[in-house]
């Protein structure tokens, strides 16, 4: 290829890739579900977006490190230690129960219906065992199901990408090694990647363990040596054996997330970003490997097996590991209409199904098309059906702003009590006991402890929070809280403005849109109280109080709009306003 034409492939993807991440965001539907068809399409139409003809031998091995990326990110967010309760035991089962009768199944019907060798049906049926978060969790935004079924889901998606990256790799490894050696020689090849890839994943732990515990690298140099740290353990174990640094890449995740004494960055926005480009560019660049020619006599089998795995594989695995649990029927039918394939098994199909390929395992080159159809028949499938399925089954959580505020002073104690009153589901959070058992007698709901330690990691979301409020007398400790949080939820994160003599050493410093305005501090806030003000909601209709201060607004629909420094919502009919009022609360208790 000329140097026009690299140039030409290697930015069309870039752009169809974010393009495509973009417009499913705008549209609120998994990127999956634009990016397939769009890479597929490119692919089809445009020869310069083929991946195999811009990179020639390197395309396999960059997936193959692109994916080790993707696994040490989802074993970064699989704190074990927070997996505990009702959920544990649906989660557990979903996970071994679940991979043991889908792999066993797919292998079944794959052999016969693809008309493969039952080799490489053993190999697909490994492949489509994952789900994952990447997938998964857009569609949970966007449906919005109960507490429990979005924890379950999530943890199941995080936890099985990596198990099922493992179980591809070490079946590839025993095909493999079955091809060319006799019987012994698989076993020992088979525990020799297993071997090694564990090995890598305990140096390179090791390694991570010696950067942060000794260096203490900070976000910026801490998150960069983490992608140095798993591509060059994932490559130097790949150059020893093929694909085990994915065992590798998927170990050192676990080990950063769950060995005591590794204090990684909070916040890794850079990996966060590399994470999302290199999701893009692997559908897009995979999708555009498969021709129109490879799926005229696959589409329609697989098609066939995709059918297989949503109304007969799938239903039978949410049975069996909801069974003797206390879920009630709607969620265990959501639990059986909610797995949809993704990248990994797009990445892993597409990594081994040319190395089976290569050692003439029957049926091999049918792989990577019958898992792209699948993959696009169930994200679309469910991508459609999940929001009035879930409605139907009654599991949908009420489209309310569900609020946590962050203090426990009796104003905000108040604040909490006014926004229940007017129909929303509020959740407190202090750290001072106190105030948290203020809060308690006061009815409200506390938010777990460890919430806004592990909200950088997804918390905020598995509990259904909407919008995070920092009300607290530290002022460092809004401001930073803050920062940290941007993005964690669906709708906004603020905290109260440090007064103008503040001599903090960050709030004053750090830009951002302060709730109620400049003028209503903490200390404000406090003096108001100490004179008599009050707390108060009241329909939007009614005649405010004089001297008011309007706080938020509570639309009819339940979304909560903050007042903020540069915004003031306009009440409208069947509002409710809440405000702070001068004197209300004379002749009141104090919470």
């Amino acid at each position: 290829m000329t140097t026009n034409q690299v140039l030409i492939g290697v930015g069309l993807i870039l752009v169809l890739a974010v393009g495509s991440q973009i417009l499913a965001s705008i549209l609120r539907i998994p990127a999956l579900i634009v990016l397939l068809p769009v890479g597929f399409a490119a692919g089809a139409l445009i020869d310069d977006v083929d991946p195999e003809r811009l990179l020639g031998a390197a395309f396999s091995p960059l997936v193959s490190l692109a994916v080790a990326v993707i696994l040490y990110d989802a074993g970064l967010g699989l704190d074990l230690s927070r997996l505990k309760g009702h959920t544990r035991r649906v989660v557990v089962r979903l996970i071994w129960i679940g991979v043991l009768i889908t792999w066993l199944l797919g292998t079944l019907l794959a052999a016969p219906l693809l008309g493969m060798s039952h080799r490489a049906a053993v190999m697909i049926g490994a492949i489509l065992v994952v789900s994952g978060p990447t997938v998964v969790g857009p569609l949970l935004s966007f449906v919005r199901p109960n507490d429990r079924l979005q924890r379950i889901l999530i943890w199941e998606g995080s936890i099985i990408d990596p198990v099922g990256g493992i179980l591809g790799a070490l079946v590839f490894h025993a095909i493999v090694a079955s091809a060319d050696h006799h019987v012994a020689s698989v076993a020992v090849g088979f525990l020799a990647r297993v071997s090694l890839g564990a090995a890598g994943g305990v140096v390179g732990a090791a390694l991570l363990w010696a950067l942060f515990r000794r260096l203490r690298l900070g976000e910026i140099l801490g998150t960069t040596a983490q992608l140095a740290a798993v591509v060059g353990v994932a490559a130097f174990c790949d150059v020893l054996r093929d694909d085990t640094g994915l065992i590798a890449a998927v170990i050192m995740g676990l080990a950063v997330a769950n060995l005591p004494g590794i204090d990684v960055p909070a916040r890794r926005p850079f990996f966060e970003t590399l994470v999302s480009l290199i999701l893009g560019l692997l559908f897009v660049s995979i999708s555009a490997t498969v021709t129109p020619q490879s799926l005229r006599h696959v589409w329609l089998p697989a098609l066939g097996l995709a059918a297989f795995l949503v109304l007969v594989v799938r239903p039978l695995v949410a049975a069996v590991s909801t069974l003797g649990t206390d879920l009630t029927r709607g969620e265990r039918g959501f639990i059986g209409w909610m797995a949809p394939r993704g990248i990994v098994a797009a990445a892993t199909a597409s990594t081994f199904s040319a190395g089976l390929v290569a050692k003439g395992i029957g049926g091999a080159s049918k792989i990577l098309p019958a898992t792209f159809v699948v993959i696009v028949a169930t994200v679309t499938l469910y991508g459609l059906s999940a929001s009035p399925v879930a409605r139907l089954l009654g599991v949908v959580r009420p489209s309310r702003s569900r609020p946590l505020l962050v203090g426990g002073d009796p104003w905000v104690v108040d604040l909490g009590v006014a926004l229940r009153s007017a129909g929303l589901e509020v959740l407190m959070w202090s750290g001072q006991k106190e105030q948290r058992e203020h809060i308690r007698q006061a009815g409200i709901e506390l938010a777990p402890g460890e919430l806004l330690a592990a909200a950088t990691g997804g918390a905020a979301e598995l509990e259904g929070i909407t919008a995070v409020y920092f009300l607290t007398a530290e002022d460092d400790f809004n401001a930073l809280a803050e920062v940290i949080l941007r993005g964690s939820v669906e709708e906004t994160v603020h905290r109260l403005y440090a007064p103008p003599d503040s001599h903090g050493a960050v709030a004053p410093f750090i830009r951002g849109e302060g709730l109620f305005g400049a003028h209503l501090t903490w200390p404000a806030f406090s003096h108001k109280y100490e004179d008599g003000a009050a707390v108060l909601a009241q329909p939007a209709d009614d005649a405010l109080p004089p001297d008011c201060d309007l706080l938020f607004l509570v639309r009819p629909d339940g979304r909560l709009d903050p007042v903020t420094e540069g915004s003031t919502p306009l009440p409208g009919p069947g509002d409710t306003v809440v405000l702070l009022a001068p004197g209300g609360r004379r002749g009141r208790p104090e919470v």
